[in-house]
């Protein structure tokens, strides 16, 4: 009799220790559970927090791939703390599964540091708002319109429409060739006769024209700002000006427009754009005069 009833004490013992632990276990689960539910719940009101402030849907855009790393970060932090705190109170020494992953961790780093760079800049590049979709950029040799941005690659498609993927860990320097605001800049060559003054007038002149027309003045964001004689080459005399461009993606339709009416108004007022000249000389001989040049010429 005795022993019977030792016996069932020492069930009802295992019974409440296993019952203590699961509970144990559920309550860790409830928690990771509440924290993942509210970890979500407030960077979804921080992401449409920052969409409502932001100036375009490129920006909303960025704003959303941040706010779903953020979410997949609070998510695999919430679950290895209570994985973590699950099996500590199934009896399993943490401590060899910690230093396991800690090797494993590290041969995985040297074997996908390539990948792991790639996440670090995508992140920093969408924090720091370096990129947007829709921006024109030139990054890592490479230039053409950005269509996608992600952690892993930009997505770009040059003139020709070839799509161009540059892993982010390749970007080192960012030049980009759209944001806010950009400069149409002007180089032409006149003759070496002509009045540079009067040339430089019919660049300013075509600036006024453009900005009073409805189909181009809302591209064009300030008067032409005249730089004067850039330089001079074997040919020409070289003239620079520089038109503001808003949006900046514009600045190469505007600089297209700008030389087709600047090449008209030189025309009108007969002002030489001029080819390359070239002057043949004979040589002459130590003991006298050359002899005179022929030209021959073929019979049509």
């Amino acid at each position: 009799m005795e022993v019977l009833l030792s016996y069932f004490g020492a069930l009802d013992e295992e019974a409440r220790a296993f019952a203590t632990t699961a509970a144990r276990v559920v309550l860790i689960l409830l928690i990771a559970w509440l924290l993942q539910a509210v970890a979500r719940r407030l960077i979804r009101a921080f992401r449409v927090y920052m969409a409502r402030r932001a100036a375009g849907p490129d920006e909303a855009h960025r704003i959303e791939t941040l706010g779903r790393v953020f979410r997949y970060t609070a998510t695999v932090v919430i679950a290895i703390v209570a994985g973590t705190l699950v099996l500590g109170e199934l009896g399993v020494s943490v401590a060899p599964i910690l230093a396991t992953a800690g090797v494993a961790g590290v041969a995985i780093g040297f074997g996908a540091q390539s990948l792991i760079k790639d996440y670090f800049n995508g992140f920093f590049l969408l924090l720091e708002d370096q990129v947007r979709q829709g921006d024109v950029i030139d990054v890592a040799g490479q230039g053409g319109y950005v269509e996608e941005v992600t952690l892993r690659y930009v997505r770009m498609r040059n003139f020709d429409g070839h799509v161009i993927f540059v892993p982010n860990g390749e970007i080192q320097i960012v030049k980009n060739m759209t944001r806010d605001f950009a400069t149409a800049v002007i180089e032409v060559g006149v003759a070496y006769r002509e009045d540079p003054d009067e040339a430089l007038a019919a660049m300013r002149d075509v600036g006024r024209g453009m900005r009073a027309d409805p189909a181009w003045g809302e591209r064009i964001a300030g008067d032409t700002e005249i730089i004067g004689v850039e330089r001079w080459d074997d040919s020409a005399v070289i003239l620079r000006c520089r038109v503001k461009v808003a949006p900046a993606i514009e600045q190469w339709n505007v600089k297209r427009e700008f030389l087709k009416r600047l090449k008209k108004a030189y025309d009108e007022r007969g002002i030489e754009i001029p080819y390359p000249h070239l002057t043949l000389y004979p040589g002459e001989p130590k003991r006298g005069a050359a002899p005179a040049l022929r030209v021959q010429t073929l019979a049509a």
